[in-house]
């Protein structure tokens, strides 16, 4: 799985004009799922997003959790993090399929709501415009392979 994290001041998804997930303070999760992916990575990286420690304490530095602040996530699903790039046009054919995609991402938001958080979404595979204040601004990439 790879997910691009950010920690916001705001973040919403709005389908079709309608807003469908907002949170103040938190982490916007961009999230895409690899064809070998399985429930143990999804596991291994909301364990990871949610323990994060990059909140600033009373002394300006990243030392706080996102439960020390009461913050909240917005994940988005986002098959492009897995685009090919060689060429001008982009390729997903390294991105997971929905049927396999789709259950991950709901375990990924699963297991932050088992850890406490709460979990604001988007919709799987629709048109989504994703708005955020980013908050530094403070943009962490994650690769379940690389962890």
């Amino acid at each position: 799985m790879k997910a691009v994290v950010t920690r916001v001041k705001e973040a919403s998804v709005t389908i079709d004009g309608a807003c469908c997930g907002k949170i103040e303070a938190g982490f916007l999760v961009l999230l895409g799922v690899g064809p070998d992916d399985t429930e143990r990575e999804a596991e291994k990286l909301a364990e990871k997003v949610c323990n994060l420690r990059v909140f600033e304490d009373e002394a300006g530095k990243m030392n706080l959790s996102l439960e020390a602040v009461d913050g909240k996530l917005l994940v988005v699903s986002q098959f492009t993090l897995y685009a090919d790039l060689k060429s001008r046009r982009p390729g997903f054919s390294k991105a997971a399929k929905p049927d396999l995609a789709k259950p991950l991402y709901e375990r990924f938001m699963a297991e932050c709501r088992a850890r406490g958080f709460t979990v604001e979404h988007g919709e799987f595979g629709a048109d989504m415009q994703v708005a955020s204040i980013n908050d530094g601004p403070v943009t962490l990439l994650f690769d379940t392979n690389e962890m």
